[in-house]
């Protein structure tokens, strides 16, 4: 019998008997009957003691909150009284030149005729000096032009015709004369806190505006006095506009708050409004008292977190509560003292029958319980109080069905029970219950007219079938269906599909997926797959099957398909799914797919053959630039082949070592000398002729091939390097695909071995991508490469992601100039303050720079200007091959060049 059971067991049907009959006999009941109410009494008086303690807690709050919100709302009081006082001797001088102003003035027109002189400049400059802020007075007429100040003559061209204080004030919108609001300054950097005075006509016509400004700085530094702890004061508008607010929000000032319930039940002026609330600036739960100003549309707003407001509640709410617990521990010791008898008794259980490892069930001829062991109520998640002797078999079997694990009808079973139990006969039942698990049961009738029930959890000699048979159809790493199976339903899918019903494959292949398992592991790569096929399944209808076929390749199957309206839609469909961030191992991953498309049968009526041509229209999807989809068409077949094709001929023609190398020369800007030539490839096809190293760069990438083509540039490079003058450097671009073999400098140093080229003449140029992912691998095999004596420049800076702690984290020998700031180098509004700034980091961490692509004089002299470092490009000359790089060379060294452009031939 389990813990807390209400009786022993008893090893068989008649010993059980006895025990009831026994228990009736001596009064158990009546004398069990004092214990009970015993624990009764001390347990209600556990449950008064919590009660009172919680009232006392909640009493306490209420006057902590209560204490908070008066010194809020003090807070306020004072505030409102002083930034009425304040504000209304600010706006005195303002007030003073209105009235002056509409004395004297009559029109629009004479006040700025009269107005718009020097000579009323020096009055307002003499106006101002009379008070003790010395903020300045500007006078705006009647079409919001400025016309004069005590700051400056003349005034800046300026209009504030649409500044909503002067479209209310010239409307006549409000009865106020005195205006508030936060503006961007026209006439300095940054916000400023503007008083708007109008000037009215012997009519009360609108002749003008008068306004002084103050910056919200002011407000904050009074505030950051008067807080109180961890509190917040806010000034705003009448509109809801937050003027100034201490602690500083730089994103709260100037956003609107009159959605706030501070505003929505705000009342007259003079009114405090205390409540609770949840900041729309920090977002937490604070109390806050707000008041309005009596003379000025402002509102003050003072709030205190609940959190510090209830501070000093916490901890009497801790004393309380020990205080409690230490009472209610000694009512439970007392307690346990009164039912130590019964606990002593229930250690003596039938130690064989609670540690069986099947459920064990004894009925008498009544379908009553006599026997239920520990494993039964383990089994099911039953609790003793309900699965006791004496419970009826159909009452045991609803309490299984109301916690979840019966499914069927109660009464049936009860049935077959009793049938079986009639005739005599063993049954033996395998189920599922409702939570997934599978139970043996094994009825045995006793001839005494009970019988006895084992129920057995075959659970994992089930499932271990199961994923017998399931991997043989199932992916093991996301559980979606894999090849096999997915081309067994696409082969049921289309001997149904007809020109009325189509079917659509779609094939997604994960862009830049070998870039997460490269940088970031296997193992992100694999929660990143896994991830991606939860996302699919979720996005996918009735008519929609998912599959993974390998790798980072998933194929989608959409029957019943009419049009191709119905595909796209799909397609949107998957892209919002994978294109959603993702949760892998502490990494969030953003990833995208490229997708092939193929409709059957219009694009074929077999399964490899549909399956085929999806394929060929994602590697069109992929060759478009990823994160895009194409359908398929009869010409992707070809494209494909032509692609393998040019993979095929570039292996061979660095095999046979039918790429050239060609040199581009860098030219020393100050001394007008060459200084070194950067190698390139260039691949002249016999049939082909110039194939485009943008055509066929990105084979090798794609490929592997980069790995040989760069190994092959380097030591044919490297080669031709050695017979030049000792002075000029060579350069060789590195892909990042070759730092992610880790063997970079082990080549170099070969490289430098087999030809004698000296170590410091060599540069290798890598751009930002060889960083990004992965950065400290990459930084361990440019120190290595530094170690060796190997220059190392950083390409293309800038026009990527352009980290600057990568100069930080390494120190670069040199940093080129992409060409595209180059060219734009000398247009208005180019690019030379990028350029000046690139020049300047250079400096200061003592790299040279390199400016690419200079093809005209002016950029060269602006570089020049600029005080870049080298330059190459077509104004001085183009790529050329190693017989004409070497004649160049010569005549540098001989002659020298007499003017850039003078050695193009």
């Amino acid at each position: 019998m389990s813990r807390g059971q209400s009786g022993p067991h008893y090893a068989d049907e008649g010993a059980a008997l006895a025990y009831f009959t026994n228990a009736k006999r001596s009064g158990f009941l009546i004398d069990a009957g004092p214990v009970f109410w015993v624990v009764s009494s001390g347990a209600m008086l556990i449950a008064a003691i919590a009660l009172g303690v919680s009232l006392m807690i909640s009493n306490f709050r209420d006057r902590a909150l209560m204490a908070t919100a008066r010194e809020l709302e003090n807070t306020v009081q004072l505030l409102a009284r002083h930034f009425d006082g304040q504000l209304e001797d600010f706006a005195s001088i303002q007030k003073s030149v209105a009235a002056e102003i509409q004395n004297q003035v009559h029109t629009s027109k004479e006040l700025k005729q009269l107005l718009s002189t020097e000579e009323f400049h020096r009055y307002l400059k003499t106006k101002v000096s009379e008070a003790s802020d010395f903020a300045g007075v500007n006078i705006f007429d009647a079409d919001g032009t400025y016309i004069n100040s005590s700051e400056k003559w003349p005034v800046p061209p300026l209009n504030l015709s649409d500044r909503h204080y002067f479209q209310q004030l010239k409307s006549g919108a409000t009865k106020r004369q005195v205006l508030v609001e936060l503006v961007q300054s026209r006439v300095s950097t940054g916000r400023t806190v503007v008083v708007a005075q109008k000037i009215s006509g012997p009519a009360g016509e609108f002749l003008g505006i008068v306004t002084r400004s103050v910056i919200p700085d002011v407000f904050e530094n009074f505030f950051s006095s008067v807080v109180l702890e961890d509190g917040a004061i806010n000034l705003l508008q009448e509109d809801g506009t937050m003027i100034a607010r201490y602690p500083h929000v730089e994103a709260a000032v100037g956003q609107n708050f009159s959605s706030s319930i501070l505003f929505t039940r705000k009342g007259p002026s003079g009114e405090y409004l205390t409540t609770h609330l949840i900041s729309p600036v920090d977002g937490q739960e604070r109390l806050a008292s707000a008041g309005r100003l009596s003379l000025y549309p402002l509102t003050v707003v003072s709030s205190q977190p609940v959190s510090t407001a209830l501070a000093d509640w916490r901890q009497q709410t801790r004393v309380l509560l020990w205080a409690a617990c230490a009472t209610a521990g000694v009512i439970s010791l007392m307690l346990w003292f009164v039912t130590r008898h019964l606990k002593t008794q229930h250690r003596r259980l039938d130690v064989a029958v609670n540690h069986m490892t099947q459920a064990l069930l004894l009925f008498d001829s009544s379908e009553r319980l006599v026997i239920c062991n520990r494993r039964y109520l383990e089994i099911f998640g039953l609790s003793s109080d309900t699965i006791k002797p004496g419970r009826l078999l159909r009452d045991i079997v609803q309490y299984r069905k109301e916690n979840g694990t019966f499914s069927g009808d109660v009464d049936a079973y009860c049935r077959m029970i009793k049938e079986a139990r009639r005739v005599g006969k063993v049954s033996h039942n395998v189920a599922r219950i409702p939570d997934g698990r599978w139970m043996q049961v094994v009825n045995q009738p006793l001839s005494e007219g009970g019988w006895v029930s084992t129920i057995e959890d075959v659970t994992e000699q089930r499932r271990s079938e199961e994923r017998t048979i399931k991997l043989a159809h199932y992916d093991t790493l996301t559980d979606l269906p894999n090849r096999a199976l997915f081309l067994k339903r696409l082969e049921e899918e289309i001997s149904r599909c007809s020109d009325g019903s189509q079917l659509a494959v779609l094939f997604l292949d994960v862009d830049e997926f070998k870039s997460v398992n490269d940088s970031l592991g296997h193992h992100v790569g694999d929660e990143l797959l896994r991830s991606m096929a939860r996302s699919l399944q979720a996005c996918l209808g009735m008519n929609e099957f998912v599959a993974r076929l390998g790798g980072d390749e998933f194929s989608i199957l959409a029957s019943a398909v009419k049009s191709k309206e119905d595909v796209l839609a799909l397609v949107q469909r998957i892209h919002e799914a994978i294109r959603q961030s993702h949760d892998c191992a502490g990494h969030h991953l953003t990833v995208d797919s490229s997708i092939g498309i193929a409709i059957a049968p219009a694009d074929g009526i077999s399964s490899d053959q549909i399956l085929q041509n999806a394929d060929l229209a994602m590697y069109e999807a992929k060759s478009s630039g990823r994160r895009t989809h194409r359908f398929f068409e009869t010409g992707m077949e070809k494209k494909a082949k032509e692609r393998r094709l040019l993979e095929t001929e570039l292996r061979k023609a660095i095999e046979s070592e039918q790429i050239d190398v060609y040199y581009q020369p860098i030219l020393d800007l100050h001394h007008n000398k060459i200084v070194g030539c950067e190698a390139l490839a260039r691949w002249n096809h016999a049939e082909r002729g110039f194939v485009s190293p943008a055509d066929f760069i990105p084979v090798a990438e794609q490929s592997g091939l980069i790995d040989d083509l760069g190994e092959y540039v380097l030591r044919k490079a490297c080669r031709e390097a050695a017979g030049w003058p000792g002075h000029i450097k060579l350069a060789v671009n590195v892909s990042p695909i070759q730092f992610k073999s880790g063997l970079l400098a082990l080549k170099v140093v070969s490289a430098l071995a087999e030809t004698g080229l000296s170590a410091r003449r060599l540069e290798l140029e890598i751009t930002e991508a060889v960083l990004i992912g992965d950065d400290e691998a990459a930084l361990k095999i440019l120190h290595e490469l530094r170690a060796i004596g190997v220059r190392v420049a950083l390409d293309d800076f800038g026009t990527g992601y352009s980290s600057l702690s990568y100069l930080q984290r390494f120190p670069f020998d040199k940093i080129k100039i992409d060409r595209s700031f180059v060219s734009s180098l000398t247009r208005e509004r180019g690019s030379s303050g990028i350029v000046r700034a690139v020049v300047a980091m250079a400096s200061e961490h003592k790299m040279i720079t390199t400016a690419e692509g200079v093809e005209t004089e002016e950029q060269r002299s602006m570089l020049r200007h600029l005080e870049c470092d080298e330059m190459q490009g077509f104004l001085f000359s183009p790529a050329r091959s190693a017989d004409s790089i070497r004649e160049l060379l010569r005549a540098d060294a001989t002659e020298g060049l007499v003017s850039v452009g003078a050695s193009i031939g």
